[in-house]
């Protein structure tokens, strides 16, 4: 074999190489997405649901691996009512929710468009649904939890601060103690407050009742707690809120196929026990 016909091997190699690194991200990203087909089409006709979710992990998928951040945003809120638009109205819905939060107009959309829904809505949490999942999940005639997992208050945030808090500030420090743009920032952040209590309570009262409602719609909502403080489901059941534990296997399988970034340093691993001891037996 001739120097340039070892040339032209050796190129062909490295653009074979090139291209696989560039398809190989695109392809295991493919099969997930068949995956998680497969199982909600599973889940969907074991419940005789229509099953929607909305699952905000970092996903590394791309050439480098970069992990991209993912909140409830209006893009969410477009392809959820979507969704709800297009079950069918006799037919029981899922929504299997896994969020951090995020902008309370989407989440408020989603919220209002599940309550609206004439069959029974169900909002599923296998992990955590903070902030805007919350308020979503509020909407639902029933939320199900795993016994380990959380929600959390939904008092609006206003930039870096929690809403509740500035009002506080100022109340403590005094009016004519502050300069004018606080009183605006505080004027808002009030605003903000009625707003979201008043429309967690639209969502509760038909269920609740309106004193229970209005009741709930003030703890969740007045800062009490830490925007990020952990609603764990026996506190979900002291609240009077309508939980439940019997998630079903399908969403712990579904969960696993969303990826993670690939972690640089201390990493999580099982071993499940066997009979005998034996591994894979």
């Amino acid at each position: 074999m001739g120097e340039a016909a070892t040339g032209f091997f050796g190129s062909l190699l490295w653009w074979l190489f090139f291209m696989y690194i560039l398809l190989w991200p695109q392809m295991q990203y493919r099969s997930l997405q068949l995956a998680r087909a497969r199982l909600l089409k599973r889940l969907s006709e074991t419940r005789k649901s229509t099953v929607i979710t909305m699952i905000h992990r970092q996903e590394s998928i791309g050439l480098f691996g970069i992990p991209f951040y993912k909140f409830i945003s209006v893009e969410d809120s477009e392809e959820v009512l979507r969704a709800i638009r297009s079950a069918p109205k006799d037919r029981p819905i899922d929504l299997i929710i896994h969020t951090p939060g995020g902008l309370v107009l989407a989440a408020t959309q989603i919220a209002k468009a599940l309550h609206d829904h004439p069959a029974e809505t169900r909002v599923i949490v296998p992990h955590y649904a903070m902030s805007g999942g919350t308020l979503i999940a509020l909407a639902a005639d029933r939320i199900i939890m795993d016994p380990h997992a959380v929600l959390g208050p939904v008092d609006p945030q206003l930039g870096q601060y929690p809403a509740p808090s500035i009002v506080r500030a100022v109340e403590k420090k005094g009016v004519d103690k502050v300069d004018d743009q606080t009183l605006i920032l505080a004027d808002v952040a009030e605003k903000a407050i009625n707003q979201v209590r008043d429309f967690v309570y639209t969502l509760l009262k038909d269920r609740y009742g309106e004193e229970k409602a209005r009741e709930l719609a003030r703890v969740l909502t007045e800062g009490r707690w830490t925007h990020d403080y952990p609603i764990t489901y026996e506190q979900a059941r002291e609240l009077g809120l309508h939980v439940s534990t019997d998630v079903p296997e399908e969403v712990y399988s579904l969960m696993e196929l969303y990826k993670q970034p690939m972690k640089q340093r201390g990493t999580v691993e099982f071993m499940p026990y066997t009979q005998g001891g034996e591994v894979g037996k």
